[in-house]
């Protein structure tokens, strides 16, 4: 990026900050910004500038139903940070400050960039929890399978988990320029929710269970042309994200054959609608039984009355809301949301969060022209 062009975004971040924001003095901001810029080859955020762009960043996000909330966003600025076991040691604060004992906070931690002058940091984890998945020698698979090849890096760095359908995976940190380190995250960190239902007894003896936070880590935020590669951030989960793609999908768990077999439906044809009934009753179980620990969860139906009063909201100060449909809509009930009669632009705006080649993967990271390079997530259709 050339120093013009960085000017020019960040330029047009502080503008919209300080406008929306009611500041005076942007002038100031803006000659400080272009000296130093001109002085070093970059410019770093003040704690205030980073904490308002990561909130424009989520109310930016295209694929993101849950915006309406994105003024609450806690935003942790961690950039002094020096080491992969400090960034290890905040990432377990940044977890249970989310976690809340259950009333789940969003919350952003910013970790050092190279864009501000130093070096940076990488989490290889796409969420700071996450279960494993093992394939045994008959070819079935022990865990998520969407967690296959990540296990395997884990184990070939030295980490060795216990072969069971929920094993957390360590964390793997990497600073620019070291190997990877990992570590392994203490079991009273992680909140987990064992899934049952008010009904049906046999679904404990599934021994289905999920996590409590969805911290997602694998994404770079952009704020005023400056990218920060290791910037965990967290909502609180929806209904169909656990029920209908982490233990429903096929290539996932796949539990929708089992449940369907517990009911006593007829899985020999589709047409009997077996899939839609065991559906049902798995959101009912996940629903009733984070509700019962008391953890934060939102239902689909709820979800989009939500996103439908943050665009309204947004339509109200005159701001056009950008959203990637096929994202927007739930995979589960679609036609009975208000969402799914809607149309939106799908511009991506900045700041955002953006998807990034994982250095893990050989083939990825061969393509990789610099540290923070990256791709983003909603063009890529």
């Amino acid at each position: 990026m050339s120093l013009s062009t960085l000017f020019e975004q960040a330029q047009e971040f502080l503008q919209l900050y300080y406008f929306e924001s009611n500041l005076g003095g942007v002038e100031k901001r803006l000659d400080e910004v272009q000296a130093e810029i001109m002085r070093s080859g970059t410019y770093c955020l003040t704690e205030e500038e980073l904490s308002y762009g990561a909130k424009l960043a989520w109310r930016n996000s295209n694929r993101c139903m849950g915006r309406l909330f994105w003024k609450s966003l806690k935003v942790r600025d961690r950039r002094t940070l020096t080491t992969a076991r400090e960034v290890f040691e905040d990432a377990l604060e940044h977890l249970e400050s989310a976690t809340n004992g259950g009333k789940i906070r969003a919350t952003l931690t910013a970790y050092p960039t190279e864009e501000e002058g130093n070096r940076g940091f990488r989490i290889l984890n796409k969420q700071l929890i996450r279960f494993a998945g093992y394939t045994k020698p008959t070819g079935e698979v022990i865990g998520d399978p969407d967690s296959l090849e990540f296990t395997k890096y884990c184990m070939s760095l030295g980490w060795e988990g216990k072969k069971t359908a929920f094993d957390v995976l360590p964390l793997v940190i990497q600073r620019e320029g070291e190997p990877a380190s990992w570590f392994v995250i203490p079991e009273e960190k992680v909140l987990r929710v064992a899934i049952t239902h008010p009904e049906y007894a046999w679904m404990e003896e599934l021994g289905l269970q999920w996590y409590a936070v969805p911290v997602i880590s694998d994404m770079r935020l952009e704020i005023g042309g400056i990218s920060f590669p290791c910037a965990p951030f967290n909502g609180w989960y929806m209904l169909t994200e656990i029920a209908a793609r982490n233990l429903g999908d096929v290539q996932r768990y796949n539990m929708l054959p089992e449940i369907a077999k517990k009911l006593n439906l007829d899985t020999r044809q589709v047409k009997t609608l077996w899939k839609d009934k065991a559906m049902l009753v798995l959101q009912e179980a996940v629903l009733h039984s984070f509700q019962a620990k008391g953890v934060t969860l939102v239902d689909h139906h709820t979800a989009s009355e939500q996103f439908l009063e943050f665009c309204k909201q947004e339509d109200a100060k005159g701001r056009t809301v950008q959203a990637d449909w096929a994202w927007i809509v739930p995979p589960a009930s679609g036609s009975t949301l208000g969402v799914f009669h809607q149309e939106w632009d799908n511009q991506i705006l900045s700041p955002n969060f953006h998807y990034q080649p994982a250095p893990w993967k050989q083939e990825e990271a061969d393509h990789i022209p610099n540290f923070t390079a990256g791709k983003c997530p909603f063009s890529a259709n």
